[in-house]
């Protein structure tokens, strides 16, 4: 069955112009509503069929001084009529509600491409604050790249609030659904979608649903009777499998993910976590399921976050602790001691710009060296990575069936990027999915005794609930002694269990599927990914076998242990390239293990690659150049007033 398509936009009377796709941003003061804007623009292009991935930017500071750069909010969303994997590169519009929106994302824009900017605030002092030194509208340089609107929108929102006896400000929160109104007609949306959630979201406030509505309303009708747009864009439905679908972000499809792999499992839920950008909003929303056996604990700081889940999985819970790198780090000690008590355990890590505070708000994907090696001694942990939002939702229930079937901790990696981005999630029939099956020993009786560090085939230990009769072990941080689980110092005993401990973790390997390859199964050129950077790679590789280039894709789910048959294919190709939002974390790993000498693409700017960055670093490897394409299209005097040259004639 396919998922409910809402009606058509309004008719329009102007040139309608179909285009495959398109990449809109909004821009402006984080008290403007650009989250709350694009997410409406995304729910509403995804009821219309497109295929839709968008990034969230939010500024670092909570408040940030009004009009400042650093108080730059923007959403991108990229709508498509055929499947897409980036929220885009460069974009076909922006919308702006002030000088330091246009300042900080104008780079952005491609030549030609629609910008509408909010003239209402670009007073002397709005422009002084972003840096400029006039106004940077009256450019001609502006008039000549791109199509420059502008649209007096606080003017036009307080003339059609005008008899309702709200205040200045009361109005001014309305220009946002203005500028959605705006972009709905300039792209063929429908207003549906938007109504019903003003009327659903403010029930008991119907003077904000109706407030909001006549600016949605007055935004798509400027759009339709200004001669200043001539025409608008359709984006048909996107050919996307029959089902029902979710538009979703990344900490929603893990929190799903989470809550499904319990079910399946037979388990109930225990998430001990303390808030941190940009885990927090698993917490927000595992803790709306209670009366599903969800329970959640928001503790006093990271290291009892983990320490109570560490007790949950003792007691026989499905145990989780989320953070961001910097509680990573409080959370290493107590990562160890689940790793010596061999207990079920994962510890999810939505990476963040570092280091120490870093960029909470920016994304990166340099943490797998703290995954991988972050803790004192020698504890090994299973190591896996989301590659997109809803992928999360698969990630975490693979998660937990390593955890469960090998009794380790086991580190879950998304990003910022990730987390906060969204697509539409195909809904999977739960039924069919598998379930993960976990066995407890069960009550000794005639005075056996129990040994709790006896192993399978796999060296897991039994999972033994604590009051069940004759399973009573010895618990702690100490040395264990194999078989018996007493503590144990003995040189030779140690390395017996660091060694068995290490051995369980490369087992993990025969639990996971085969690394697959997309493109040509040799050749010359082998683009290697992992995490966040999937979409952008995948979307890079296809476009250069278009071209006839001799390339592969190979995306990593398990960074440890690797897939027991990488080897064979990092080998089947003459060269290797790791894009990575690091300074080569993955390549070092690949090196050491393989001595296969993969080159790395690397930067840490806290954000994604563009697809074009790594076009050219595959044309680059194979010896081609760049074709002449950089990555970023603007003019030299676009940048030139981007930064504030002050200029106000060409």
């Amino acid at each position: 069955m396919s998922t409910t398509i809402a009606p058509e936009a309004p008719a329009t009377h102007k040139e309608v112009q179909h285009i495959p796709s398109a990449t809109v941003r909004f821009a402006g003061d984080s008290g403007d509503g650009m989250q709350l804007t694009g997410e409406q623009f995304t729910r509403t292009s995804a009821l219309l069929g497109n295929d839709v991935s968008t990034f969230p930017d939010f500024p670092a500071e909570i408040r940030a001084p009004r009009g400042t750069l650093a108080g730059v909010s923007g959403f991108q969303v990229q709508f498509s009529s055929t499947d897409i994997y980036t929220p885009g590169d460069t974009l076909d519009a922006l919308v702006v509600m002030n000088p330091a929106g246009l300042k900080t994302n104008l780079s952005d824009l491609r030549k030609g491409g629609v910008l509408i900017a909010n003239i209402d605030s670009f007073e002397k002092k709005d422009n002084e604050m972003a840096g400029y030194e006039s106004n940077p509208l009256d450019s001609e340089v502006l008039e000549h790249t791109y199509q420059l609107f502008k649209v007096p929108m606080k003017k036009i929102v307080h003339e059609a609030l005008k008899d309702m006896g709200m205040g200045t400000k009361e109005m001014d929160r309305c220009k946002n659904f203005f500028a959605l109104g705006l972009v709905y007609w300039l792209y063929g949306r429908d207003l549906e979608p938007t109504i019903r959630f003003l009327n659903e979201k403010f029930a008991t406030k119907p003077e904000i649903i109706e407030a909001n509505l006549r600016a949605l309303r007055a935004g798509w009708n400027y759009g339709e009777t200004t001669d200043a747009f001539a025409s608008s864009y359709q984006i048909d439905k996107a050919k996307l499998p029959p089902g029902n679908y979710k538009n979703i972000m990344g900490n929603v499809a893990l929190a799903y993910g989470l809550m499904t792999a319990a079910k399946l499992s037979g388990k109930e839920l225990f998430l001990g976590s303390y808030p941190i950008t940009p885990a927090s909003d698993i917490l927000h929303e595992l803790s709306k399921f209670k009366n599903y056996g969800v329970r959640t604990f928001q503790a006093e700081d990271e290291i009892a976050a983990i320490c109570s889940a560490i007790g949950a999985a003792y007691g026989g819970h499905m145990a989780i602790t989320t953070s961001s790198g910097p509680g990573i780090a409080l959370k290493g000690e107590a990562i160890g001691l689940a790793l010596m008590l061999e207990l079920p355990l994962l510890v999810i890590n939505i990476q963040r710009g570092g280091p120490s505070t870093g960029l909470p708000t920016k994304t990166e994907q340099a943490d797998l060296f703290q995954a991988i090696c972050g803790r004192n001694g020698e504890s090994p942990v299973p190591v896996v990575a989301c590659r997109s939002p809803a992928d999360c939702f698969d990630v975490a229930q693979e998660a937990w069936r390593i955890a469960s079937r090998f009794m380790t901790p086991v580190l879950l990696l998304s990003d910022g990027y990730i987390a906060n981005g969204s697509e539409p999630w195909l809904i999977p029939d739960v039924s069919k999915l598998p379930k993960i099956e976990i066995k407890h020993p069960g009550p000794i009786e005639n005075g056996e005794k129990f040994l709790p560090y006896k192993r399978d085939e796999l060296l897991a230990r039994p999972w033994a609930l604590p009051g069940t009769k004759g399973l009573m072990h010895r618990i702690g941080g100490l040395e264990k002694q194999d078989i018996t689980g007493n503590v144990n110092y003995e040189p030779e005993n140690h390395q017996h269990m660091v060694n068995t401990r290490a051995k369980k973790v490369e087992n993990v390997a025969l639990e996971i599927p085969l690394q697959e390859v997309e493109g040509p199964a040799s050749g010359d050129l082998l683009v290697l990914s992992w995490g966040g950077t999937y979409g952008a790679c995948k979307t890079a590789v296809e476009a250069c076998l278009d071209q006839g280039l001799s390339v592969a894709h190979c995306h990593l789910r398990w960074m440890n242990p690797f897939p027991r048959n990488l080897e064979k294919i990092l080998r089947s190709y003459k060269k290797v390239l790791i894009p990575e939002l690091n300074m080569g974390q993955l390549r070092m790993f690949i090196r050491a293990k393989y001595l296969i000498d993969a080159k790395g693409l690397n930067k840490v700017k806290g954000k994604p690659f563009a697809v074009q960055e790594i076009v050219n670093a595959i044309r680059e490897q194979l010896g081609l150049g760049n074709n002449g394409q950089p990555a970023r299209e603007a003019t030299s005097a676009a940048v030139a007033v981007l930064a504030g040259a002050g200029e106000s004639s060409g």
